[in-house]
């Protein structure tokens, strides 16, 4: 049986609420690793050039897609890092307010956000990767 739990620990800041955990701890199962997504659908045409929302709400489609493949939810991601273009702290809340419409934020991952220069192919504005834990 897989145990996943969201922990604040003492003598860091207090993060629940915030759309990430401090620490993700599993016992049990078996790690799903799922590649960086894109804002591409499933021809592989761009979707949102030029909206971050859009894009980000795209990537999260296919990172549900890639979840339910493996008979996994939202709720078995123990970690994700988030890859934005040329990014500034008054973008997050976009990105934020879509991932929360997927992601518990007060049961959300251990997560990493990180400016980036580029993308692999000019359209994209936003990637992000995933670690699950399925039992």
């Amino acid at each position: 049986m897989v145990r996943i739990e969201h922990i604040q620990p003492d003598g860091l800041v207090d993060v629940r609420g915030f759309g990430f955990s401090q620490v993700t701890k599993v016992t049990g199962g078996s790690q799903i690793y799922i590649s960086g997504q894109v804002a591409v659908d499933e021809h592989g045409s761009s979707v949102g050039k030029d909206d971050l929302q859009a894009q980000t709400r795209q990537v999260m489609e296919n990172l549900k897609s890639a979840l339910t493949y493996v008979n996994a939810t939202f709720a078995h991601v123990v970690k994700m890092n988030v890859y934005i273009v040329d990014y500034d702290p008054s973008i997050r809340g976009i990105v934020m307010a879509v991932r929360n419409e997927y992601i518990d934020p007060n049961k959300a991952p251990a997560s990493t956000l990180v400016g980036v220069s580029a993308l692999a192919a000019p359209d994209y504005l936003i990637e992000i990767e995933a670690i699950a834990h399925i039992g």
